[in-house]
């Protein structure tokens, strides 16, 4: 544990080194703000509350944004320090692989959740500086979609990992990272889209449904955040997680799940891999 503590120190060091702390935080920062302030605009004619616009807002922010940044951090992780020659000098140290896939993994994501927590918090901060009202279940609301939103950075870690363990050169991975989150973000729900639209106004089977939204991470937070309360009237989820199944304690399991599977993946893969 303490040679993974270790690499994770490393990793952050590195990112503060490298601005991409500062980065994230500002980016994140910036668009929270600005998202709250032009989002909350509307409340005041219809009666919201202003803290669930905002969660809203920012949801659909993570989703577009996180998983990017996310990719970004860690798409190199592995082939990077294999093509500088670093790693070879890793691991000459007692230290296993599976420390170094674990340790940079947790230093990565403790980058992650410092640049959600400060930037999403000061949304929260700017709101309770206007003197608006919130009701505790909206304030629990949103420290949910900040957890839930670190999970999501935490399983496109994963992916980077895995992606970054079976590319070959750098760009290959850069390349590999786009893709991946073309995919997940744009491409999966345009083609689950199109396939309700050829159905023809057929029903769906549930089963079928629940499996095509757990395939998808971003639809699962999307269900996590989007799909239930007041999130879920503003945001049009609402009716989609009225016909599916699947609880809280089950969504989040596949959040965990999309997690440890790409990450365990990339430790096997790391353990046969050359430096």
């Amino acid at each position: 544990m303490t040679n993974i503590l270790i690499i994770a120190g490393k990793e952050i060091q590195e990112g503060l080194r490298n601005r991409w702390v500062l980065a994230t935080t500002l980016l994140l920062a910036a668009l929270a703000l600005t998202l709250s302030f032009l989002g909350s605009a509307p409340t005041g004619n219809v009666g919201v509350n202003r803290l669930d616009v905002i969660i809203v807002s920012l949801s659909s922010l993570t989703i577009f944004l996180l998983p990017l940044i996310a990719l970004l951090l860690s798409h190199d992780a592995v082939v990077g320090e294999s093509e500088r020659g670093t790693m070879l000098l890793l691991l000459s140290y007692p230290i296993g692989r599976s420390e170094v896939i674990f340790g940079k993994f947790l230093g990565h994501l403790a980058i992650l959740a410092f640049a959600t927590l400060c930037g999403y918090g000061a949304a929260a901060v700017a709101l309770t500086s206007t003197g608006a009202e919130v009701g505790p279940e909206s304030w629990i609301a949103f420290a949910s979609m900040v957890g839930y939103s670190i999970l999501l950075g935490a399983i496109f870690l994963a992916i980077g990992y895995l992606m970054s363990t079976l590319a070959s050169e750098r760009s290959t991975a850069g390349g590999i990272a786009i893709g991946i989150w073309l995919f997940f973000v744009l491409i999966y729900d345009m083609a689950l889209l199109g396939g309700l639209v050829a159905a023809q106004g057929h029903a769906v089977p549930p089963l079928l449904l629940d499996l095509l939204l757990i395939g998808n991470p971003t639809d699962v937070y999307r269900l996590l955040n989007l799909g239930s309360g007041s999130a879920g009237a503003l945001s049009g989820l609402g009716g989609i997680a009225d016909h599916s199944r699947l609880s809280t304690p089950v969504l989040t399991a596949a959040l965990l799940i999309w997690t440890a599977v790409p990450l365990g993946l990339a430790n096997l893969i790391f353990w046969r891999r050359e430096a």
